[in-house]
């Protein structure tokens, strides 16, 4: 699994320190021992090495060689040896954390790790052919176990890129109604021009969509339901069965059989168009899905873009749609059953939502870097933690004697 991630050079790898040094000390100066610097690189490369609790990120460092500890930037103790932070420091410090700040250095370490993998990749594709257009979705995940009798559970709201899978942005929200307004704030400070935004139904919010295309340059797929009644009804109603399917796919494997296709509809703003703004396409998806011992099911959903039908084709359009479903799978799936999230009962101050940034940061970092197997990945890197260290751009100096 590790001989999947290649070569793991400095002109590969960031430094993840530079990003980690722009988050607010929450401490006291008076007292402290451990930077905060140091403190998050021992979160971060615990997690990467599969730790899913805080007694479990304290415990990586507990086991961490000298020279792993001096790379990481723990100083050096008055009797000349040297101990990783606590279980009680790690705690103290993730709960007084400033959580837009760490989510906001995650994100821009992932962006710019993101940006340098596909970088290669799009200008191959250019030389061929016009510049691919790229995809990100917007998805809330509520954090299960943080919930107590006196408070309810923590709900985040994320922006995750299609492809190759990374978080480019997090936000915590106070329930999930009240995700559409951070739509606005978590996506002002990311780069979108001729990007395909993807969101459900929840967010197709008309002043948020004016803003996306008229502000920030960007393309939309935006799922119609009964929140946009207007909208859906005379989407709902044109006229489908007179239209072809512009493209169909089938795959099967996990016990079921999945068959989609889609139909597209150019509208006519000239004709008075749909109840939605800068909507050039109608879309028609319809799923039939086959489990074992089990009936057929069908579902039909509905959708309009902003795309015109000379910049995508019907595939690549699905492919956007069928990406915002894949979120699930590719990112909160394995945040739940890798690293134990829902299981996770941190409930305290902004330490689950640190927890969930840390675990972005790991799923992202080796998603960019080739892993197909988080899990196996993961405990990879946990039997050997020296590992931990190039994969987030530290390099170290082992000690000739090894210990």
């Amino acid at each position: 699994m590790l001989a999947k991630l290649g070569p793991l050079g400095p002109d590969r790898v960031a430094d993840l320190r530079p990003y980690l040094d722009t988050v607010p000390d929450p401490r006291s100066r008076r007292g402290r021992w451990y930077s905060l610097t140091a403190i998050l690189l021992i979160c971060a490369c615990a997690t990467v090495s599969g730790a899913k609790s805080i007694d479990e990120l304290a415990e990586w460092g507990q086991r961490a060689r000298t020279d792993l500890l001096d790379a990481i930037g723990i100083r050096h103790h008055l009797l000349r040896w040297r101990r990783s932070p606590s279980r009680a420091t790690i705690g103290r410090v993730l709960e007084r954390l400033d959580g837009d700040a760490l989510d906001a250095a995650i994100g821009a370490y992932l962006a710019d790790r993101h940006r340098a993998a596909t970088t290669t990749e799009t200008d191959t594709a250019e030389t061929c052919q016009a510049k691919p257009l790229r995809a990100i979705s917007l998805d809330g995940k509520a954090l299960k176990g943080s919930a107590r009798l006196d408070q309810k559970h923590r709900h985040l709201l994320s922006v995750v890129t299609q492809g190759i899978v990374c978080t480019l942005g997090q936000v915590e929200v106070g329930a999930k109604t009240n995700e559409t307004k951070h739509f606005g704030p978590l996506l002002a400070p990311l780069d979108l021009a001729d990007t395909v935004v993807t969101f459900d139904a929840l967010h197709s919010v008309k002043a948020n969509i004016k803003w996306l295309v008229e502000v920030k340059k960007a393309h939309y797929v935006a799922v119609i339901k009964a929140n946009q009644p207007l909208a859906y009804a005379q989407v709902s109603a044109l006229p489908w069965n007179e239209v072809p399917v512009a493209h169909s796919a089938s795959e099967t494997g996990h016990g079921r059989r999945e068959s989609r296709s889609i139909k597209l509809i150019a509208v006519a703003e000239e004709l008075g168009g749909i109840a939605f703004p800068h909507a050039k396409l109608a879309i028609r998806l319809h799923r039939r899905r086959k489990e074992t011992g089990k009936s057929e099911s069908r579902r039909t959903d509905y959708a309009v873009t902003s795309l015109d039908a000379h910049q995508a084709t019907p595939a690549q359009i699905a492919a956007f749609i069928r990406g915002e479903w894949g979120i699930e799978n590719s990112s909160h799936h394995i945040r739940d059953v890798t690293f134990d999230e829902d299981a996770s009962t941190v409930h305290a101050g902004t330490a689950p939502r640190a927890m969930a940034a840390f675990r972005n940061l790991a799923i992202g970092t080796l998603k960019i870097l080739g892993a197909t197997n988080i899990a196996k990945t993961t405990r990879a890197i946990g039997a050997e933690p020296e590992r931990a260290l190039p994969i987030l751009g530290l390099s170290h100096q082992p000690h000739p004697s090894g210990t």
